[in-house]
């Protein structure tokens, strides 16, 4: 090979500088530049900078799922070739793990705002599907060590014998498939206190997608007053009621009015609009909406956007499962909350970088493969060869698409032994309100109006 052939291939860009050049068109100087204005506690070593904590955390993340102190060398030396010529991160995992635990949570907070802020902008057209903002939300649980530590902050929260846990709780926005706030805990914390700690997350006028587990009259509350249009399933465990008129807006389909007993002497009761999609040899699936004119919200936008809720089961899946997060590896209960925020980051990150190419290339976000886009992001850290000819990394994350092939048989297994098979909800109760219940109502409005 001639010298000038080998001078040549020495300056090109290897694949981990790819990564390198994406990451920091997100993270930019500017960025780094307001995240020290905040960090007022600073301490740490000019081998652990800012930039390095962030950026290590980030790619031990998308390594195998591994011990940690394997993680953190195989991220370091990924770091290395990342970043040739610059001072070199610590080699100690303890070093790493100190100077990560001083970064202030209002420092994580901004890392969060910004990454929504870059989110909403890569989503073009798609951050409304319908006319509508929409997102979903919903919980899991993630796995951690059986150490004393965790056990004794953290409980159990599934079945006998089993583990401590953390509780995540997620907002997921369905018009790019990308997960936009979270909220972790305890595996015993609730999923609706969860939701009530990210409602100012929710874009005013935006609609929120859930499952049975979200209809506590106070958070539907809480919504209508954070301006948050919502869409939920009502199980058999609600009673809903009917009678109760109001004439003031005219709407379109069955009326019906959420109000549960302990709240008939507090608070006036929620109007709804009732939707059922029916299913075959299954109860139908009963939906409620605070929209109540059915031109603003069709029942076949409805039933998209329920049905699209899946989509956050399968996130969960790729992030538990592709990626190998199923289960936190740290043995305190303060480092496994720090491991998995540093965890759903990265997926974030990932997503963020392969949905703009995607977009870029023409195709819709909804076509984007998690596990195509770690498979290529895995082979770059690695430094293998078998990339192609692509001139930076946008180029390969664009082809992370699904397979479009039509599935002719069922895809999950048949009789798989650890199966969760658990009852759907049914239908709620819907009787007539009775006339103490009229009355109570009746008063409340009049009060409302004297006030």
């Amino acid at each position: 090979m001639s010298t000038r052939k080998s001078e040549h291939r020495d300056a090109l860009p290897t694949h981990r500088q790819w990564l390198a050049s994406a990451m920091n068109s997100i993270f930019t100087a500017a960025f780094f530049s307001i995240l020290r204005a905040l960090d007022l506690q600073g301490g740490r070593s000019k081998r652990w900078t800012l930039k390095k904590v962030v950026y290590a955390s980030l790619l031990m993340a998308f390594h195998s799922p591994r011990a940690l102190t394997d993680r953190f060398e195989e991220a370091r030396a990924a770091w290395v070739k990342m970043f040739p010529g610059a001072k070199r991160p610590g080699k100690s995992y303890q070093g790493f793990v100190k100077a990560r635990r001083r970064i202030p949570g209002k420092v994580l907070r901004a890392i969060k705002r910004h990454l929504r802020d870059h989110h909403r902008r890569i989503a073009q057209d798609y951050w409304r599907r319908s006319g509508w903002e929409v997102f979903s939300v919903d919980g899991t649980r993630v796995e951690v060590p059986r150490t004393k530590a965790n056990q004794k902050a953290l409980g159990c929260a599934g079945r006998k014998k089993s583990g401590p846990q953390l509780s995540l709780t997620c907002l997921y926005h369905l018009g790019t498939g990308l997960p936009w706030a979270w909220q972790i805990g305890p595996g015993t914390e609730s999923e609706q206190v969860h939701l009530r700690g990210m409602l100012d997350e929710l874009p005013e006028g935006s609609l929120l997608v859930a499952d049975a587990g979200f209809t506590g009259f106070e958070l539907l509350t809480a919504l209508l007053e954070r301006k948050v249009n919502f869409l939920v399933r009502m199980g058999s465990n609600r009673k809903l009621l009917k009678g109760l008129e109001d004439v003031r807006v005219e709407t379109h389909g069955e009326e019906v009015w959420f109000w549960p007993k302990k709240q008939q002497s507090k608070a006036p009761p929620l109007r709804l609009r009732l939707i059922r999609i029916e299913q075959p040899r299954r109860s139908p699936v009963c939906l409620v909406t605070n929209v109540l004119d059915r031109r603003a919200l069709t029942d076949q936008q409805i039933r998209q956007f329920y049905r699209r809720r899946w989509s956050q089961e399968v996130f969960y899946r790729s992030f538990k499962r592709t990626l190998g997060h199923y289960q936190m590896r740290s043995g305190s209960p303060e480092e496994a909350r720090r491991e998995l925020d540093w965890a759903m980051m990265a997926y974030l990150l990932m997503g963020l970088l392969s949905v703009e190419a995607l977009i870029q290339a023409g195709y819709d976000p909804w076509a984007w493969s998690p596990a195509a886009s770690l498979r290529i992001i895995r082979r770059v850290l690695a430094g293998h060869g078998r990339l192609g000819r692509a001139r930076d990394l946008r180029v390969l994350l664009a082809k992370a698409v699904k397979d479009r092939y039509v599935r002719t048989g069922p895809k999950d297994a048949q009789n798989y032994p650890r199966k969760k098979t658990e009852r759907p909800p049914g239908s709620p109760k819907i009787h007539e309100a009775t006339e103490k219940e009229k009355a109570c109502a009746k008063r409340i409005y009049e009060n409302m109006k004297a006030a």
